[in-house]
C-alpha cells in the first residue's frame, strides 16, 4: 500500500456548475462508495486500510489514497480523463503545468 495525495487544478470556488459536474464523473469511477459524512470516497472509508477521498482545497480539488500504485495510477489517470471530457477543459496538477480552470 502506497499513500498518495494530489491536487487537480480544479478551483475550491468553482461555480456550482462545476461541483455537479464532478459528482457525476464520481459516481461513475469504479468503486465508487458514495459521499461518506460528505466526503467523496471510493473502495471505503477512511478508517479502511484501501481508500480514496477527495477535498475541496484551497489548493486545488485534493485526493488522498491509501492504495497499491497498481491500483491508484490507472485510476487517478482515469478520473483526470472523466473530469477533463466533462468539464471542457485538461484537468491535471498545477504542478505539473495544468493551470486552474473554472467553466464561465
Amino acid at each position: 500500500m502506497s499513500v498518495h495525495k494530489h491536487n487537480l487544478n480544479i478551483h475550491w470556488d468553482s461555480p456550482p456548475e462545476v461541483w455537479e459536474e464532478l459528482k457525476q464523473v464520481y459516481v461513475g469511477m469504479p468503486h465508487w462508495k458514495g459521499f461518506v459524512d460528505g466526503i467523496p470516497t471510493w473502495y471505503g472509508s477512511t478508517e479502511d486500510s484501501r481508500h480514496i477521498s477527495v477535498s475541496v482545497e484551497p489548493s486545488g480539488l485534493q485526493f488522498y489514497s491509501n492504495l497499491p500504485d497498481a491500483d491508484w495510477h490507472p485510476w487517478f489517470d482515469l478520473f483526470k480523463t472523466r473530469a477533463s471530457q466533462r468539464l471542457g477543459f485538461d484537468v491535471g496538477e498545477p504542478e505539473d503545468g495544468f493551470p486552474f480552470r473554472t467553466i464561465e
